[in-house]
C-alpha cells in the first residue's frame, strides 16, 4: 500500500473512532449536536486534524468547541488505542465551514433568481424604440410610387 493510500485510510479512520467515541464515550453536557465531517493527517501520522459543525445558535457552537476541548485526551487516547499506531497524533478540532459557504452561496443563488425574474418582467413589458416592424414592405412600396 502506498504512503498517500495509507495516509488517507488512517484520516478515515481516525474520523469515524472520533464520531463514535463522541457518541458512546463522551458525556460532556455542552456537547451539542456535532457532526464529524472530515478528518487530515499529516503524512508522518503525527497530527490529525479534525472538522466539525454544530447545529444550533453561536453559544452552542462554543459550548461544544469548549466540550471536544475538554474530551480531547479521552478521544486521543482511544484514538491510539484503535488505530494501532506506533506514535498516536495530536488532535486539532477545527470547525467545518462549509455549511455557512454553503448557505451563503444559496443565498447569492436566490439573489440572482431574483434579479433573473426582474429582468424577465421588464423584458414582457418592453416596446421597441421605433416602428414595430422596421423593414420596407412591398405594400407600402407600390402605395408611395
Amino acid at each position: 500500500m502506498s504512503n498517500a493510500a495509507r495516509v488517507r485510510q488512517t484520516a478515515d479512520r481516525i474520523r469515524v473512532i472520533v464520531a463514535e467515541t463522541l457518541e458512546r464515550r463522551v458525556k460532556d453536557p455542552r456537547l451539542g449536536f456535532v457532526t464529524i465531517t472530515d478528518a487530515r493527517i499529516t503524512n508522518d501520522l503525527r497530527e490529525a486534524t479534525v472538522f466539525y459543525t454544530v447545529f444550533g445558535s453561536e453559544t452552542e457552537r462554543a459550548e461544544t468547541a469548549a466540550a471536544l476541548e475538554s474530551a480531547k485526551g479521552l478521544i486521543r487516547s482511544e484514538v491510539g488505542r484503535r488505530t494501532g499506531l506506533r506514535h498516536t497524533p495530536s488532535i486539532t478540532f477545527v470547525p467545518d465551514a462549509v455549511p455557512e459557504n454553503a448557505r451563503h452561496i444559496e443565498e447569492l443563488l436566490m439573489q440572482a433568481r431574483a434579479r433573473d425574474a426582474e429582468v424577465q418582467r421588464n423584458a414582457a413589458r418592453a416596446r421597441y424604440a421605433g416602428d414595430p416592424d422596421p423593414y420596407r414592405n412591398r405594400a407600402e412600396d407600390k402605395d408611395r410610387a
